[in-house]
């Protein structure tokens, strides 16, 4: 079974950076991969996505979050800039097996294999 476990979260400054990282126990290669967040009292809600094809961003995140890969490493990563009070939240790494040959897909039901996620916390 693949497990997927995030790392590099952690208390910033606004408007600060920070870096999370994906570790793939599987063949990174074989998926699409997503982060996602979760704040508290919301539902889940998609962040960025990186295919066979390329990358996929919310609207919230575009041009601020850059999602990149390592398929040699196994790791996804997701570089976040400018960040933001309302970026606070849980963020948690995905994969899709199912069509990693798709460029946008943006819900939860998509991913099939989740990880435990990783609290990234922005103060004003």
């Amino acid at each position: 079974q693949v497990q997927l476990v995030e790392s590099g979260g952690g208390l910033v400054q606004f408007g600060g950076s920070l870096g999370l990282s994906c570790t793939v126990s599987g063949r990174l290669s074989r998926y699409a991969m997503g982060w996602f967040r979760q704040a508290p009292g919301k539902e889940r809600e998609f962040v960025a996505r990186i295919s066979w094809v390329g990358t996929y961003y919310s609207d919230s995140v575009k041009g601020r979050f850059t999602i990149s890969r390592d398929n040699a490493k196994n790791t996804v990563d997701l570089q976040m800039n400018s960040l933001k009070p309302e970026d606070t939240a849980v963020y948690y790494c995905a994969a899709d097996s199912v069509f990693p040959n798709v460029r946008a897909r943006a819900e939860v039901h998509n991913y099939d294999i989740w990880g435990q996620g990783t609290q990234v916390t922005v103060s004003s």
